[in-house]
């Protein structure tokens, strides 16, 4: 099946991920070559606008700084979407219920593997609604 058809599904279980409170974090890996992008992570940032992922670019040249940007999920897929099959190989979903790793080989096919969760727990921030003291 062609990659991009197997990534919306993986991208289904990453917004599922989301939806029951178990997304701990993503990640892209498995360069193409020796680029100097050498990784990009999402990582859940919740705040009173509802849920957002800090958005991060890791370089491997010291002369380059890392990047960081606040996103939608949607505006997230895009992102990473754009940098599949020209950048990196694989994206993981670690979740505290399960970890998906998703693989483009080189002609162009997607897969999707589940294995046991790497996390298990996310501590979610208290609401407005919560005090401390009362």
């Amino acid at each position: 099946m062609p990659y991009q058809d197997v990534f919306v599904q993986f991208w289904n279980q990453v917004k599922e991920s989301v939806e029951e409170g178990s997304f701990a974090k993503l990640t892209m890996a498995k360069t193409i070559g020796k680029p100097n992008l050498k990784n990009i992570f999402l990582r859940p940032v919740y705040s009173k606008d509802g849920f957002k992922v800090l958005l991060k670019f890791r370089y491997r040249s010291k002369d380059t700084e890392d990047r960081e940007e606040e996103l939608t999920l949607d505006e997230a897929f895009e992102v990473l979407k754009s940098h599949l099959k020209s950048h990196f190989f694989s994206v993981i979903l670690f979740s505290t219920k399960k970890d998906v790793l998703f693989k483009v080989n080189r002609k162009g096919a997607g897969s999707i593997t589940e294995t046991e969760p790497s996390f298990s727990m996310v501590i979610q921030p208290k609401s407005d609604t919560d005090t401390d003291m009362e």
